[in-house]
């Protein structure tokens, strides 16, 4: 139970510092205009119906902003997490 928790403590320090480190550089590049960018996405709008249906509307394409780190910073999502996953449901 001793090196679980030296383990789960160590994984903890290690995401904290990756965390600190993103931050940083994304600062950096943030002050050089270069921390920001626009990526292209498919928006979907999700529309609850009776008896736990959902009904999907196509709203066309959009440019979403997003930041160029590691993990989200500035309220945006990581420009690679969208250019993954460029369909974007809107609940409605």
């Amino acid at each position: 139970m001793r090196i679980l928790g030296k383990v789960v403590a160590g994984a903890v320090l290690l995401l904290a510092l990756a965390y600190a480190v993103d931050w940083a550089v994304w600062r950096v590049h943030l002050s050089h205009g270069a921390g920001v960018a626009t990526v292209t996405v498919d928006q979907v709008t999700v529309v609850a119906l009776k008896g736990n249906k959902e009904e999907y509307y196509p709203d066309g394409s959009a440019d979403v902003q997003c930041s160029r780190s590691m993990f989200p910073e500035g309220g945006d999502s990581p420009c690679w997490w969208l250019q993954r996953h460029r369909h974007v449901l809107v609940q409605e």
